[in-house]
């Protein structure tokens, strides 16, 4: 029986090889096989939880979406829209956050960590944005979600959400309590200027990531200056723990080449890190370079992209109002 997946990306710009790696990739799997449906959503409303320039984020929407399809997520298999555009995203969150409750967030590690000392400051859609996160996946009756490590907890926040729903109004398995569906043997792609960071487009050196619109002799550069230390390349993967920038590289490769650390390790063990490296930039070059092409010819034709959002936002728009007067008839509005 096939999976009904929703994610989101939000709409940040300059979308690097740890979103592909991390994310992306993998929603193209999702949308190639035909058992799947697909809501792929660039979620703009979690966007505004920090102060955006509205030019740079109307560009910024337009960019993820080019991302989605220059990596090859096809439209016409998957629902490709913007959650500002379908009202009944904010009307479910407002709903859904009377059913949350206070403790319930109090625990979500994420806004602890972006909010940082001074909390107080933080905006009131920083703290409660994993309820808006649990509507976007409910409106949907989504099965599985796609996270990674630091949205795990949201998901179980969705979960909770869900069965209380359910629950209080005795409506069983009225919302979906979607199952996560976590990628296996991914590394972490971290910085190629320290391999203890998450690669980063907040980073100030552009230098620490391979962005998906990098030219050749800009994945070639960063490569060949990524971080690496002066040993050689180890022969088992427990010698990787003490070797962070190492670990990196190799994991980047593997994941690329769809093959196994191990696997990576046996084929490079003992030799030097130029010699890596120049393949690592050849198997990025065959991979990212394609996309980056593909991203900014896509980009100068926005009709073409806000076509797309509009023919998305049609279909989101449709199942997810339907779901609203259903909640609507169960609250009793």
């Amino acid at each position: 029986m096939g999976k009904k997946i929703f994610s989101g990306v939000q709409p940040t710009g300059n979308l690097h090889l740890g979103n592909y790696l991390g994310a992306i990739k993998n929603f193209v799997s999702l949308n190639n096989d035909e058992n799947n449906k697909c809501v792929f959503c660039v979620v703009d409303l979690h966007a505004i939880t920090v102060k955006q320039d509205p030019t740079e984020l109307r560009n910024n929407i337009r960019e993820t979406v080019a991302t989605f399809l220059a990596s090859g997520i096809d439209p016409k298999k998957s629902i490709i829209f913007n959650q500002s555009k379908v009202p009944a995203h904010s009307e479910a969150a407002w709903i859904l956050s009377c059913v949350a409750r206070m403790g319930w967030l109090n625990r979500m590690t994420q806004f602890k960590e972006k909010a940082g000392k001074d909390k107080e400051k933080a905006s009131i859609g920083l703290y409660s944005y994993p309820v808006l996160m649990a509507a976007d996946i409910l409106l949907y009756d989504s099965t599985h979600v796609p996270v990674g490590d630091d949205q795990k907890q949201h998901l179980e926040l969705c979960r909770d959400i869900a069965q209380k729903f359910n629950n209080e109004f005795n409506v069983e398995n009225f919302f979906v309590v979607p199952e996560p569906l976590i990628q296996k043997e991914l590394s972490r792609i971290m910085s190629l200027k320290d391999g203890m960071k998450k690669m980063s487009k907040s980073e100030s050196s552009d230098l620490s990531r391979i962005n998906l619109t990098d030219d050749k002799d800009q994945i070639i550069n960063k490569v060949r200056k990524a971080k690496t230390d002066p040993l050689p390349m180890p022969g088992d993967i427990k010698d990787l723990d003490n070797r962070p920038e190492a670990k990196n590289l190799l994991g980047i490769y593997s994941n690329l080449t769809d093959s196994d650390i191990e696997k990576t390790l046996s084929e490079y063990s003992g030799k030097n890190f130029a010699e890596f490296k120049d393949n690592l930039s050849q198997v990025l070059i065959e991979k990212i370079y394609p996309i980056s092409i593909e991203i900014k010819k896509l980009l100068n034709d926005t009709n073409y992209l806000d076509t797309i959002l509009s023919e998305g936002f049609e279909k989101a728009d449709q199942i997810a109002t339907k779901k609203i007067k259903k909640i609507h008839k169960i609250l009793g509005f």
